[in-house]
């Protein structure tokens, strides 16, 4: 397996024939709103999309989505969703995405909206577990979604979190399905008001602490109310004595997994 890191959330995810781009946000430098208005007003995204995400894009056979809807651009953009309609790729949800994906022209493909079960993905299967993309008043204004399962064989397992903070939920999965891979938000997104959205610094090395397995970061330097930077996530690693089991990719790297 690959996991190639383009930038913030949007990732490509390679088992053997299939390429799957998840939450693909695919604008410019600077061309979407500002995320804070009383402090850090810089347009987003802060960093242009790497060299190599053209390339990496034309193989490209899937799209999977973890939540999109409330304004949430930096998991699907406008320019997101002018490649998907262009391109035709399939875009697979939940039901709850998919209508509203679907009023946009897109070739949407939602999955059976059984959360206790794994359904069929491809030459394998996926199951969803629901996010917690916020807390008290700022949770109540935000699209939660869902986090990914995905078991194909001759894969390592990898749990894609989707935008959540560590909840009991969270770590009650993690512990019952022992995933070897997990991709999970480390930006400590916030607002001007209320508390983080996604995972930081402390929850990260957290999870890292709980998996049996490798962890990998993202959701890091590339929007204005994230502020946890690549140095200091690497820094609370070490510290933690958990660097070894989690990697912090940078933009345009991909990171190679063997077969399990």
């Amino acid at each position: 397996m690959h996991i190639h890191q383009l930038r913030n959330a949007t990732i490509i995810l390679e088992f053997g024939r299939h390429r799957i781009l998840v939450d693909p946000m695919l604008a410019r430098k600077r061309s979407l709103p500002p995320l804070r208005v009383f402090s850090a007003r810089q347009r987003n995204p802060l960093v242009d999309l790497p060299d190599a995400a053209t390339a990496a894009l034309q193989s490209v056979t899937h799209c999977l989505i973890t939540h999109c809807q409330k304004g949430h651009f930096d998991h699907l953009d406008r320019a997101a969703k002018k490649w998907l309609r262009d391109t035709g790729t399939p875009v697979i949800c939940t039901p709850h995405d998919a209508a509203y994906l679907a009023t946009h022209d897109l070739n949407v493909q939602p999955l059976p909206s059984d959360h206790e079960h794994p359904s069929p993905f491809l030459d394998g299967r996926i199951r969803t577990v629901r996010c917690t993309h916020g807390q008290g008043l700022v949770g109540k204004l935000m699209e939660h979604g869902v986090g990914y399962l995905i078991e194909m064989p001759g894969e390592p397992s990898l749990y894609l979190s989707g935008d959540t903070l560590l909840t009991p939920a969270v770590k009650a999965f993690v512990a019952e399905h022992r995933p070897q891979l997990s991709v999970v938000p480390a930006g400590g997104a916030h607002f001007d008001l209320g508390g983080e959205i996604i995972m930081g610094i402390e929850e990260v090395i957290e999870f890292t602490r709980l998996s049996a397995g490798q962890v990998i970061a993202n959701h890091l330097e590339a929007l204005s109310h994230c502020p946890v930077t690549r140095r200091s996530l690497a820094d609370a690693a070490q510290l933690a004595g958990v660097e070894a089991r989690l990697r912090i990719p940078r933009d345009g790297e991909v990171l190679t997994f063997p077969a399990s």
